[in-house]
């Protein structure tokens, strides 16, 4: 049954912050007790998946208490905050409330997110109501917190307008799409990027995902846990957040994808002369990794079995049109993968920007939800951390991953003469249940090819 606010505003229920997200970390309360705020004022940080958002206040109003403290787990569906609903102080909350808006502090516990610059009138008319918050720092707020049956959130659509976030707008613009025409399949009527997408290829309606598994309980074990001396201990450490999320997506993948490894070593002394000639031309550092990107693409459109997803609640192998690959973020907070978007599209130079731009979002966790899901095939490179083969753990539910180890220089043969020369090292894991050994060390062999022979990889043979 769906969560409904208070008539009487006396408390506040966390909503839903994502699509199916059940419970958030607190990071930091924004307010304290006795405090005025505004409506639509940030009440509180939250962690939830891989992505911060910021929870505002519903409306405007006194604090009376805080329901956590900062570190706890709390619960789509329980009360976030209480408010003194008395009469005074209801009276005096508005006013109050938009004099330390508008002075841009509160006492400390922060401060109203302003809107985005590039954020029109319209954009922001569009988006009202329609999502609870947006991931980075500015936010969307809506007027209907409750989870709702779709059939009823899709009613609730001002006329011809769309449900959608403000990132799949800005998918729809970028694609010449007039998104109030796409045929909606995410949760509550939402439009999706994917949504987006299928109608600007022509596909129509994106096919609505089956019902996925009950996931396994992060960190499940299947015999009793054992006993951990106390004794010596320098920290203990919750497995919250992003680290706890880490822990069961790779758990749900080595117990549900079935793993081999292939490694190989790639002679890139001539691509190392190619990229330096690349730099120069573009006045800026320019690393190995676009370059394999680039082959990677064009490896998968050789060997499509490897740009798929496995839908395990249908029973279906999902072979990927479209090339979206993840890339291997290492950040303060763990592990996180964004997306680059139709990456065989792009050229070295755009895919270059995109990794730096993505890797910058992760680590100050202004990057959008949407720009964290969606990948067909993921990239870890372990070698910009000093490590050289690796058996990486597939990002279920994908079929492929391939860490690119260190490049170092070599002893090599070519033609009965030795020769110094760089190499790069390459592990490739696939899912044994869609990919056949074979095939995959087919893949990794197409890959190791163009690398080697810069001309073939850019086009220019």
């Amino acid at each position: 049954m769906a969560t409904k606010q208070p008539d009487d505003k006396s408390h506040f229920i966390l909503p839903d912050l994502g699509e199916g997200v059940h419970e958030a970390e607190l990071i930091s309360w924004k307010v304290a007790p006795g405090d005025a705020v505004a409506e639509h004022q940030t009440l509180a940080e939250m962690e939830t998946d891989k992505a911060l958002v910021e929870v505002p206040s519903p409306w405007a109003g006194v604090i009376k208490e805080l329901c956590g403290k900062e570190g706890d787990i709390m619960i789509v569906g329980k009360p976030l905050v209480t408010y003194d609903i008395g009469g005074t102080a209801a009276a005096a909350a508005p006013a109050k409330a938009a004099a330390a808006a508008g002075a841009g502090s509160r006492n400390g516990h922060g401060s109203h997110a302003a809107a985005p610059a590039a954020a029109t009138a319209e954009e922001v008319r569009e988006d009202a109501g329609t999502v609870v918050g947006s991931v980075g720092g500015t936010l969307t707020v809506s007027d209907r917190f409750a989870r709702r049956p779709e059939h009823a959130a899709a009613e609730e659509a001002p006329a011809g307008k769309a449900l959608a976030t403000p990132a799949v707008r800005r998918v729809a613009r970028e694609l010449g799409v007039d998104i109030n025409r796409v045929p909606a399949t995410g949760r509550g009527g939402r439009v999706t990027a994917s949504d987006v997408q299928a109608f600007a290829q022509g596909r129509g309606p994106a096919a609505v995902p089956a019902p996925a598994a009950s996931p396994a309980p992060a960190m499940a074990a299947a015999a009793p846990p054992v006993a951990v001396a106390a004794d010596g201990v320098a920290e203990r450490i919750p497995f919250r957040g992003v680290r706890r999320t880490i822990a069961a997506a790779l758990q749900r993948s080595v117990q549900t994808a079935v793993h081999f490894t292939v490694v190989d070593e790639v002679d890139v002394t001539a691509l190392d002369a190619k990229r330096r000639e690349y730099a120069a031309v573009l006045g800026r550092k320019l690393s190995f990794l676009p370059f394999v990107l680039t082959a990677v693409c064009r490896g998968l459109r050789t060997h499509p079995q490897l740009n798929a997803l496995v839908d395990d609640a249908a029973g279906e192998i999902l072979r990927k049109a479209v090339i979206n690959l993840g890339i291997a973020v290492d950040t303060d907070h763990g592990l996180m993968v964004p997306v680059i978007r139709d990456a065989d599209r792009l050229g070295l130079a755009e895919l270059g920007d995109a990794v730096g731009r993505l890797a910058s979002g992760c680590r100050d966790r202004s990057i959008a939800r949407e720009e964290l899901t969606g990948s067909t095939f993921t990239i870890s490179n372990v070698g910009s951390y000093g490590g050289m083969f690796a058996t990486p753990v597939i990002n279920y539910p994908e079929v492929g991953i391939l860490a690119v180890g260190r490049a170092y220089e070599k002893v090599l043969v070519r033609g009965g003469a030795f020769y110094a020369g760089t190499v790069m090292p390459l592990s490739l894991s696939c899912d044994h249940r869609v990919v056949d050994g074979a095939e995959g060390a087919r893949f990794l062999n197409t890959v190791k090819k163009l690398l080697e022979d810069p001309a073939t990889l850019l086009g220019t043979a």
